[in-house]
């Protein structure tokens, strides 16, 4: 069993940053593929960020909206994973998931939120003057 934990979002501005951070407990990250997804108001769940791990090393992941915007980075130590967000617009507000998944997955399959086996509760994260 993982439980997964987010926190940090809120209101921010546009052009504004926040960083959103996942702890898991029961697993670790190692060998695991952790993404994140969001769910904005009257919309599907999108796949944002994941990482992947592989033979040792960590690939990330972005979907189009997140990529040079949004970090993706983990402190193993603490079994965190977080998502630095800048030059948020508005509509980046979303509800926003972690996702995690015991073993690897193709990159294909990264954005696909059926692959993942555990889900933490969500944050919100609204962007807005």
């Amino acid at each position: 069993q993982v439980h997964l934990v987010e926190s940090g979002g809120g209101l921010v501005q546009p052009g504004g940053s926040t960083r959103l951070s996942c702890t898991a407990s029961g697993r670790t990250f190692s060998s695991a593929t952790v993404a994140w997804f969001r769910q904005g108001p009257g919309k599907e769940r999108e796949f944002v960020s994941a990482f992947r791990w592989s033979g040792g090393n960590t690939g990330t992941h972005y979907s189009d909206s997140a990529k040079g915007r949004f970090t993706l980075s983990r402190d193993n130590t603490q079994n965190t994973v977080y998502l630095q967000m800048s030059s948020l617009k508005p509509e980046d507000t979303a509800v926003y998931y972690c996702a995690w998944r015991g073993s690897r997955l193709i990159v294909s399959s990264l954005r696909d939120g059926s692959n993942y086996d555990y889900w933490g509760q969500g944050i919100q994260v609204t962007v807005s003057s």
